[in-house]
């Protein structure tokens, strides 16, 4: 029992802050959206769908860091593998996004082959690219961030930051 307690806090303390951070992008991105469509008199619920967003890929970018392929830059300096695991994650958030596009899709015209057709016509490209673009430089920021405090460490990191000697 307590080896099942003491998983579930190391994947805890591991989503924590990889949540929060998507939290509060994924909220931007939303507010931003629905800020634009505002002048449409276009009204969106954003937080939830915000919310489950970010918690889905927090836990598919921890799971990612899991895999070999994404730490094949390991060794090399830290921007090989920053640019690699931004490029990586990036490519993830591109399908998540056509998903959750396709999704209010489907339930509108009854099925997924339909829903694909219509897809190409019925998105808002520049609110997606510009959404993706957001998205893709907080990505880059978080990479950045995980890639520097794995390699100086976290408590050399709350120093820097905090200024906090332990």
């Amino acid at each position: 029992m307590s080896k099942i307690l003491s998983f579930f806090k190391k994947e805890l303390r591991e989503l924590i802050p990889t949540t929060i951070f998507f939290l509060v992008t994924f909220h931007i991105i939303a507010f931003s959206r629905a800020l634009m469509l505002e002048q449409y008199g276009i009204k969106l619920s954003t937080s939830g769908t915000a919310t489950v967003g970010a918690l889905i890929v927090a836990k598919v970018i921890l799971i990612f860091n899991k895999l070999s392929f994404v730490n094949m830059f390991s060794g090399k300096p830290l921007l090989f593998s920053i640019i690699w695991k931004t490029f990586i994650f990036s490519l993830f958030t591109l399908l998540f996004r056509c998903v959750e596009e396709l999704i209010p899709l489907i339930s509108k015209y009854g099925s997924l082959p339909v829903a694909g057709q219509h897809l190409i016509h019925e998105i808002v490209w520049p609110h997606f690219w510009s959404s993706q673009i957001v998205l893709l430089v907080a990505l880059f920021l978080f990479c950045s961030t995980v890639e520097l405090i794995r390699e100086i460490g976290a408590i050399r990191m709350k120093e820097i930051f905090f200024g906090c000697k332990q």
